[in-house]
């Protein structure tokens, strides 16, 4: 554990390094212990139990192939840990290592993001969700808080229900002090008219992502975060839903799977008008990238330029000159041509006509130009970027993004999972879209200082007090 790439680059810059994504690893054995401690002797078979049917929706292993196909049982993922690397694994497991290997690492701070813990807010049955998440979050609490100079873990938050959350924000935040909440992206939801068939229960769901078309009003989510004074953060796989259901391949379930869950959410939000009704709230969507949140951001102006209520009223099938439409058909008709036909122009378009009231989709986010739409966009969502990620760059393309905009990419290193091989050469390898021209000095100090910075101190300024980089934040200066 000597002298490292990463902590030779640490050396020559002048500015610190923030990790915004790295990832904990739950030590089993006491996890156990606080599991039992929240629900008794069953507890912790009832979580892994529930974590299985989270993680893989069926025990894929000990399916032939044939029941595989006939579930249509995903592939689940494997070998998720950094095992090659003994040191790596164990700095994941053990924060007093990390502790002493963050020099090492180059880093100055890091945000830890549990593993286990990513799933247990999406369990179906609502007594192990809550107490799983209760456990998990003492566990953080009580481990990490030796080392909180230099890292900090994220609490696990349900969200089954708006009281749910609030009962365990309030609890891991207000009484138990952690500073960083992890919500999952997306609960999923029985539809109704496939209830009566249990046995399609694992197909027939939708995803709730708490903006459009949810079962509850979650304002006051957003609301009770603004109090604690933390970000909505989310990092959930989008894993066995939409296009990444292979019955063979993890990596084709892999790729893009996290980017999906944040997209889902980031748009649910805008067009559920909370980005406007919460100007102040800070989203984080984690490990999917920026190539995802540049393209739905150019999508969303695309689509208000055609479909805002001032322009989506001029595709009225009521405003077509049917007299005109019939003398060109009788023209240009050909082959088609029959007098029968001539009059009946209306069966073109169909007889339903849209309700006035329901055409202005945007309605919720309050657009009334296509500027609105970055000022609604950019200042709230941040973006979790993985260091070998080469899109990343695009974020600070201010001369093709629309309006200018620089998107607020954060560095998430994502140590203690099995895409870093080696933890110590993270920081450098992130470096070298600096040394390959993708981008400059000034927007990788942004990417790894000046937006997590302000991400974090947004709704908390104290949010680095007492660490190394306290002075360094506070020099930053507003956004």
């Amino acid at each position: 554990m000597g002298a490292s790439k990463s902590a030779a680059l640490r050396a020559r810059l002048k500015h610190p390094i923030l990790d915004s994504d790295g990832h904990l690893l739950e030590f089993l054995p006491v996890l156990t212990e606080y599991l039992e401690k929240a629900g008794g002797a069953r507890a912790s078979k009832d979580f892994r139990a529930a974590f299985k049917t989270t993680y893989m929706g069926y025990d894929w292993y000990r399916l032939t192939p044939q029941q595989r196909h006939d579930r249509w049982a995903r592939r689940p993922p494997f070998y998720v840990v950094p095992a090659r690397n003994t040191i790596d694994l164990a700095t994941g497991l053990f924060p007093q290592l990390l502790n002493q290997r963050m020099d090492e690492l180059g880093f100055d701070y890091a945000v830890l993001y549990p593993t286990i813990g990513l799933h247990a807010p999406m369990f179906a049955q609502e007594e192990i969700r809550r107490l799983g998440c209760r456990a998990l979050n003492d566990y953080y609490a009580d481990l990490f808080t030796e080392y909180g100079s230099r890292m900090t873990p994220a609490a696990a938050i349900p969200m089954h229900t708006p009281r749910e959350a609030i009962e365990e924000l309030d609890y891991a935040v207000g009484k138990r002090g952690l500073k960083v909440v992890m919500l999952p992206n997306y609960v999923k939801r029985p539809i109704a008219a496939a209830a009566s068939i249990p046995e399609a229960s694992p197909y027939a769901f939708r995803l709730d992502t708490f903006g459009i078309d949810s079962e509850y009003d979650y304002d006051p989510v957003w609301a009770r975060c603004r109090e604690l004074g933390v970000a909505a953060t989310f990092h959930s796989p989008g894993e066995g839903w939409g296009s990444r259901t292979s019955i063979s391949s993890f990596v084709y379930n892999h790729i893009g799977h996290f980017a999906a869950a944040g997209e889902a959410t980031a748009k649910s939000l805008f067009m559920g008008g909370v980005t406007r009704r919460f100007p102040e709230m800070k989203f984080l969507f984690l490990e999917g990238g920026v190539g995802w949140a540049r393209s739905l951001l150019c999508d969303l102006i695309a689509h208000w330029r055609k479909r805002n209520l001032r322009e989506v009223v001029r595709y009225d099938p009521r405003a077509v000159d049917r007299e005109q439409l019939g003398e060109l058909y009788r023209r240009y008709g050909g082959k088609l041509f029959r007098q029968a036909a001539v009059g009946r122009e209306a069966a073109q378009f169909g007889t339903s006509m849209e309700d006035p009231a329901a055409l202005d989709e945007f309605a919720a986010c309050a657009i009334e130009n296509q500027q609105d739409i970055c000022r609604r966009f950019v200042p709230n969502f941040y973006f979790g970027c993985e260091a070998d990620d080469p899109v990343t760059g695009t974020a600070f393309d201010s001369k093709r993004n629309p309006f200018g905009a620089r998107l607020n990419a954060v560095f998430g290193s994502d140590i203690g999972h099995f895409d870093v091989p080696d933890m110590s050469e993270v920081a450098q390898e992130a470096y070298e879209m600096v040394e390959h021209g993708v981008i400059s000095q000034a927007d990788f100090r942004d990417f790894v200082f000046t937006h997590p910075a302000r991400l974090w101190t947004a709704l908390n300024p104290d949010f680095f007090k007492g660490t190394p980089v306290q002075d360094a934040v506070a020099a930053i200066g507003p956004e």
